[in-house]
């Protein structure tokens, strides 16, 4: 007999989705974490070289002015290692996994012991070729701010790490040193003069905000909620809910190009900063109508299959993973600490995570990430940019998402409700 509205109640037919839908399981989220550690641990592995020809296998004691880390497909001191490793301490917390804690604590302490051996010999001729130049001498919120943060989140996990004079050096650098506009909005000289960045202020705002309180410095927070003002005042787009991606002063007119991954980096770094942000403090309100603006805004745009794309408004333009990891985990954390709806908000966490879940392979690989991105006035730049599995900010962003989702599911109730997953009302 052929279905119809008399004989089938139609509105309960199994749908046809592209990717997985309802509620993943603990399993299957510690799966999925579980490749991408054992892909990370065997393409970034903790150790150094040393000599002339830089094979010589050395420890802690043996390091000189020639040591490096040993050779990786992934550069440890990078911001997107910053990233990994936060996303590492985390999913090693929610999952009680002591591996994912130990790859963070493992890299960081290199970094700081061939950092410190140059403080301590006060090497101040430090040559491109050093290992950790970007740490000890930073040019850019690219090399201060994911790392910093990810060190005072080490030391606050009680790691016993010995990272306090690399955390002090990075953390001056982003207040003291980094360029700025006349107003004291961070800015770039690239690719034009006085340029800011949307990327800029996950470069500062959660380091900013975390060293308040690590050094006791109340400017710092301060400065993190500053910041969060002065860029939202110039990129924001109230009508739409999201940021462009750059802002040009010497421009008339400020293209209005949405990246998606700039527009995740700025969402994570205002959860961040209200994460350790006091209710109490002057900013909080500010802050928090802007987090919330934003991820009203960036959940209206998710697609279909659970994924964001390449330019958020431009629907056409590619579904892109890194993006969809970073907004995911921004709104599972809103969640989490209790400043945005759940009822709203987390099934799009959820979908979020089920669609990123699809673009980790069987190797722990992260599929569908896009390259390194600058700044460009034209659709097809970004359009066009490549994805590769070796694009570093894919990691982080899973092992953030996926744990700070589980988390998520774990604190909350949900059901199915004629096919829709949705979180059950609390009596």
């Amino acid at each position: 007999m052929p279905v119809n509205d008399t004989n089938t109640p139609l509105h309960l037919l199994e749908p046809e989705y592209p990717i997985p839908y309802g509620l993943p399981s603990r399993s299957s989220i510690a799966e999925k974490l579980g490749k991408v550690l054992a892909f990370l641990d065997g393409a970034t592995p903790a150790g150094y070289v040393s000599g002339e020809d830089a094979t010589r296998s050395v420890g802690t004691d043996g390091i000189d002015a020639s040591t490096a880390f040993a050779p990786g497909e992934f550069r440890l001191t990078s911001y997107e290692w910053g990233v990994t490793y936060g996303g590492m301490l985390l999913a090693g917390d929610v999952l009680a996994e002591k591996d994912f804690v130990g790859y963070a604590a493992s890299r960081l302490v290199m970094i700081a012991d061939l950092s410190t051996y140059y403080l301590e010999k006060e090497i101040s001729d430090i040559g491109e070729s050093c290992p950790v130049k970007s740490v000890l001498k930073p040019r850019a919120l690219d090399d201060a701010g994911s790392l910093c943060a990810a060190m005072i989140k080490a030391r606050q996990a009680g790691l016993g790490l010995q990272l306090d004079p690399v955390i002090h050096n990075l953390a001056k650098y982003i207040r003291e040193k980094e360029y700025r506009l006349a107003d004291g909005t961070f800015a770039r000289n690239r690719p034009y003069p006085n340029t800011v960045w949307l990327d800029d202020l996950f470069m500062s705002l959660p380091a900013l905000a975390l060293y308040a309180g690590f050094a006791d410095s109340p400017e710092y927070l301060d400065e993190a909620v500053r910041q969060a003002e002065l860029f939202s005042r110039r990129m924001f787009i109230k009508e739409k809910g999201i940021y462009m991606h750059g802002w040009v002063e010497g421009m008339k007119v400020h293209p209005r190009f949405c990246w998606a991954r700039a527009n995740g980096w700025a969402v994570m770094a205002m959860v961040e900063v209200l994460t350790v942000l006091p209710s109490s403090h002057p900013g909080y309100d500010q802050v928090l109508r802007q987090y919330q603006a934003h991820v009203t805004g960036l959940a209206a745009l998710q697609s279909g299959r659970g994924f964001w794309h390449q330019l958020l408004d431009r629907n056409d333009s590619y579904l892109e993973t890194s993006a969809t990891a970073i907004i995911t985990f921004a709104i599972a954390r809103g969640i989490n600490l209790g400043i945005i709806d759940p009822y709203a908000f987390g099934p799009v966490a959820v979908l979020g995570w089920n669609a990123v879940s699809t673009r980790v392979n069987d190797s722990g690989e992260v599929e569908g990430t896009c390259v390194g991105t600058g700044m460009g006035f034209d659709q097809a730049f970004y359009y066009h940019r490549p994805v590769s599995l070796r694009a570093a900010h894919g990691y982080g962003p899973v092992l953030l998402a996926g744990a700070e989702v589980l988390r998520m599911i774990e604190g909350n109730s949900f059901v199915m409700n004629e096919k829709s997953l949705q979180i059950a009302k609390k009596p």
